[in-house]
């Protein structure tokens, strides 16, 4: 069979600038950020995507939260360009590395240690469900128990063991993934309201007859995003914390897009007090939008066996030195007061859409914040918000059951001027409608 190409040529023969019929004919259907933003993207700095026809998007996006310092931070740049000059090693598997030694340092010195958290360091597969896998893989060798608890709401990943604990119906329907082994609790808050999840919990626990057997874990995404932007309260995760604790039931806390900054803390438990037995990282660990993903393990749970669980990129050696120069932003005062004062302005944004629109409701803590439209237009006009955001040169997404949420997540160094730029175009969206 033919296939037809329809694409335009520039000079050399090469596709026209701005053209995107070649992806269109080479790449599958399956693709979704194209189909929002339709340009062909050809450099980006700080807070600034630029596309090949010469538009420029600010980019309250940043990867789906792997780009918490922005796009090419020059001194995470720097770094890397002198690590490649120098012939540095690129693939390493788990063998010891200088650039992993110097990764590990640096987490110990700089999260772990001020924290007070003595967990030991796994590196998974590159991406995110790759570190859920491992850790749901783990927590059941370790309790010898199959059964796990997640929340309605919950994003893990797509892969098979990820999708067990998303509570996606569309999600698991196209990874063919049923919801064995698998109890569902509505989370502490929803699209339905506040439900006591954790009394509901104990009963099941309780109740030789509620069909749920003792887990090996809870796992937890203590702000949820993709749900619709949802954080988990203080009180809710301790509580949640003791119920397991008691149970001897290995608590997950999924990090991954709410870590690395983006509640204002690290760790968006942080507030709460908490150690979790397992916490999953990656999206913005890379310090570069290099991939990388990691579990930290309490280090009694560390009964795996050599090679037992595997992965050939799990020794990621650029993201290794870009991590590690992502570090430093954590040691500097001004990054920590920039980031709460950005914080803070979103917040009180929040508040104004909520208050100049009716039926708005704004969620979300340090810096991301949900603008929820569910009962103010719904997902026909959360599309329209974006697409006039888009039109009007920034990059937004869409959260929730129905994608009736607009999302926000500028960069943790963006400064106030962008961050005014951006949240005026949002709210001239919303109030278009």
């Amino acid at each position: 069979m033919t296939v037809e190409r329809t694409v335009q040529a520039g000079p050399g023969g090469l596709p026209a600038p701005g053209d995107h019929a070649l992806f269109e004919t080479m790449e599958a259907d399956v693709r979704l950020y194209c189909r929002k933003f339709p340009v062909v993207f050809e450099r980006a700095k700080g807070a600034e995507l630029y596309a090949e026809d010469g538009r420029a998007f600010l980019d309250f996006f940043c990867g789906a939260g792997a780009l918490n310092y922005g796009h090419n931070p020059d001194h995470v740049k720097d770094r890397l360009t002198d690590y490649l000059a120098a012939d540095g090693i690129s693939h390493g598997l788990d063998m010891f590395t200088v650039a992993k030694r110097e990764f590990l340092a640096r987490m110990d010195e700089v999260l772990l240690r001020p924290r007070g958290l003595d967990h030991k360091v796994q590196f998974t597969g590159p991406t995110g469900t790759d570190a859920v896998e491992a850790a749901l893989k783990l927590a059941r060798k370790a309790t010898g128990r199959r059964g796990l608890v997640a929340f309605t709401g919950g994003f893990h990943g797509m892969s098979q063991g990820s999708l067990a604990v998303t509570g996606s119906r569309r999600a698991r329907r196209a990874g063919g993934v049923p919801a064995q082994d698998v109890t569902f609790v509505p989370y502490e808050d929803g699209p339905h309201g506040a439900f006591d999840s954790i009394d509901y919990l104990e009963r099941l626990l309780a109740d030789p007859s509620s069909g749920t057997d003792l887990p090996a874990a809870v796992i937890v995404e203590p702000l949820q995003m993709e749900g619709g932007v949802y954080p988990a309260s203080a009180h809710w995760l301790r509580r949640l914390r003791e119920l397991t604790d008691r149970h001897g039931i290995l608590l997950i806390a999924d990090e991954i897009q709410s870590g690395c900054g983006r509640t204002g803390t690290f760790f968006a438990f942080e507030p709460s007090g908490i150690v979790p037995d397992l916490i999953t990282l990656s999206k913005s660990i890379g310090g570069y939008g290099l991939p990388l993903s990691l579990v930290l393990l309490r280090r009694d749970l560390d009964c795996w066996e050599p090679g037992e669980h595997t992965g050939t990129f799990r020794g990621n050696q650029l993201a290794f030195v870009a991590a590690t120069a992502a570090w430093d932003y954590w040691e500097r005062p001004e990054f920590h007061d920039a980031l709460a004062d950005s914080a803070e302005r979103l917040r009180e944004f929040g508040e104004t859409v909520a208050a100049k629109v009716p039926g708005v409701t704004a969620r979300g803590r340090g810096m991301v914040l949900g603008l929820d439209l569910g009962r103010a237009g719904g997902p026909e006009r959360a599309e329209r918000v974006q697409r006039y955001c888009f039109e009007h040169g920034l990059i937004v997404e869409l959260a929730g059951r129905h994608d009736e949420v607009v999302k926000l997540l500028p960069p943790l160094v963006i400064d106030r001027a962008g961050l005014e730029r951006g949240l005026a175009v949002v709210l001239d969206a919303v109030v278009a409608g």
